[in-house]
């Protein structure tokens, strides 16, 4: 399973168990996803670590003093996970 934190600006607009699907967004140098409809951003994810699965299921929701953070988990492997044997 891998395990993704997404910035939401507004409470309330998620919550743990809700089926989300993302949207991929491409920069020069990484990709980014936004839960639709543009209810919360991931941070840039670099190239070799592409989300390939647009759905998952929010397993979280945390405020603290620099907002609201979604975790989502989608069903594939957590390329983390592939980093860490590299080593």
């Amino acid at each position: 399973m891998r395990r993704m934190e997404f910035k939401m600006e507004r409470p309330g607009l998620l919550e743990a168990g809700q089926k989300i699907t993302v949207t991929e967004g491409v920069l020069p140098g990484s990709y980014y996803y936004t839960i639709d409809p543009s209810l919360a951003m991931s941070v840039n994810i670099a190239f070799r670590d592409r989300l390939k699965s647009r759905e998952g299921v929010v397993t979280g929701v945390v405020e603290n003093p620099r907002g609201f953070y979604v975790t989502a988990e989608f069903d594939e492997p957590d390329p983390a996970d592939k980093n860490k044997n590299q080593l």
